[in-house]
């Protein structure tokens, strides 16, 4: 009986151990880190094309699709559209801000055409005239 009773103490001693570490880990709690820090983390999931990724960046959280399409090699992500989640937090952000953003994202998606939604589109066009 003590020796199944050690058994189960040592199997809950390693599941134990085994969370804490991969909660340690886990690339979403890297993301919310940098979040509070303010500092710039990309999080994505590149074999899932369904799910978003995120960017933290100067403490805003932005969200961006991925869509899938041909090119000239193989089936790769065609097109990305990013917006940020709190648009009221983007005060001081500049039209350098979001071309690091995007070319972070071309690093990760080459062959990929990058679209900015409200208000930041409205933004880069201003800048560009």
């Amino acid at each position: 009986m003590v020796i199944l009773f050690r058994l189960l103490l040592l199997i809950a001693l390693v599941i134990l151990v085994y969370s804490a570490f991969k909660y340690l880990f886990h690339p979403r709690r890297k993301l919310e880190q940098a979040h509070d820090r303010k500092q710039f983390f990309f999080y994505d999931d590149e074999k899932d094309v369904r799910k978003n990724f995120l960017i933290t960046y100067k403490g805003v959280m932005f969200e961006g699709e991925k869509y899938l399409g041909t090119t000239d090699q193989a089936f790769e992500i065609v097109s990305v559209y990013v917006w940020a989640r709190q648009t009221d937090q983007l005060t001081g952000f500049s039209k350098e801000d979001f071309g690091f953003i995007a070319d972070d994202i071309r690093l990760r998606y080459p062959n990929a055409k990058i679209e900015w939604k409200s208000p930041i589109k409205e933004l880069l066009r201003r800048a560009e005239k």
